[in-house]
């Protein structure tokens, strides 16, 4: 039997004004080196091949942009970067966010999601954007992850997205996500810790390989609590949840003092750690993999990838933002749609 077609990657423009264009361009220069899969860029051909001119003069290369359709990505992608055309022009200037960039920004990752449904893509990878502008433009979700769960909504339903923060040290994933600390501890239930560990459990295995996962789940309060003595929430909301997940089979342990969790010894006894609120989980990940953290949004119907870090625009098109987690996005994109072709 004949091997299956080689899917390139659906990258998204993000940002245009921020550095996602430039890391883009930084790692399709690398392609060689680091034998990275075939992706193609989703955005404005001369919007790409203005920054590539400016990329490619402070680092002295050759940049050659390919407008391509999807179907052809993988054939031009040793000789040039290709680019897909989503019908959004972007003008905006380095730095400088304009009219143009929060509907080149969405186009972007809507036209990914529709070519990973439709197959002419094998997952899609993100490009940093700029919440403030998009929510100027009258963007309602409170990030990437909200916005790709609808995206994927299919009759009606729309699932719950899981985000993890994914490296070969750590990988980690908040409860609650996007919201502020009150809003956290209003959001927090046992039905809520268990749903978000069984994605985690099911997708370490489909999409991860890992057979049997180990998920250290954290507790909300200083010392897990210390008893009921310094808050009851180990007891009221995350004790119930690990008795279920535990009845299902799942291997979770908790819930755990979250300032004993993280140091290298603690680390080599799970797979994945679930806290409680947002920096709970991403304080940690962001301090031992800074650089080469993957975004992961478990819980969709496709795989999604992104770098860990902003739009940096202070140092947009000067060639110095560092391509190492859109790398480290794209070679796992790649390695998780292996696992589940």
């Amino acid at each position: 039997m004949a091997a299956p077609p080689i899917k390139p990657l659906a990258l998204t423009l993000g940002e245009p004004a921020g550095i996602g264009p430039d890391i883009t361009i930084a790692a399709w220069l690398r392609r060689r080196e680091l034998n990275l899969p075939a992706f193609y860029l989703l955005g404005d051909e001369a919007f790409l091949a203005r920054r590539a001119e400016i990329i490619g003069k402070a680092l002295g290369a050759g940049i050659r942009i390919a407008p391509v359709s999807a179907g052809e990505a993988v054939a031009a992608f040793a000789d040039a970067l290709p680019v897909v055309a989503t019908g959004e022009h972007a003008t905006a200037e380095p730095g400088k966010p304009d009219a143009t960039s929060a509907p080149a920004a969405l186009a972007s990752i809507r036209q990914a999601v529709l070519d990973v449904r439709e197959g002419r893509a094998g997952a899609v990878v993100t490009n940093p954007i700029a919440k403030s502008v998009l929510y100027r433009a009258g963007f309602r979700h409170p990030g990437h992850t909200e916005f790709l769960a609808e995206l994927a909504a299919e009759g009606g339903r729309v699932p719950q997205p899981v985000m993890m923060l994914w490296s070969p040290r750590l990988a980690v994933v908040p409860v609650t996500i996007h919201v502020s600390m009150r809003e956290a501890l209003s959001q927090l239930t046992s039905e809520l810790i268990v749903s978000t560990v069984r994605i985690v459990a099911s997708e370490l295995k489909s999409r991860f390989g890992i057979a049997r996962p180990r998920i250290a789940i954290s507790g909300l309060n200083p010392h897990a609590g210390e008893d009921g003595s310094l808050g009851h929430e180990e007891q009221t909301v995350i004790a119930p949840a690990l008795k279920v997940l535990r009845n299902d089979g799942i291997e979770a342990r908790g819930p755990l003092p979250a300032d004993t969790m993280f140091h290298e010894a603690a680390r080599n006894l799970y797979d994945c750690a679930v806290c409680m609120y947002h920096d709970q989980a991403l304080i940690p990940i962001k301090t031992v993999a800074f650089d080469d953290a993957v975004n992961v949004t478990l819980g969709l119907p496709f795989i999604r990838t992104s770098p860990d870090h902003g739009t940096a625009f202070d140092i947009a098109a000067t060639a110095k933002a560092n391509p190492a987690s859109l790398i480290a996005a794209l070679q796992l994109a790649s390695r998780m749609a292996a696992a589940t072709s």
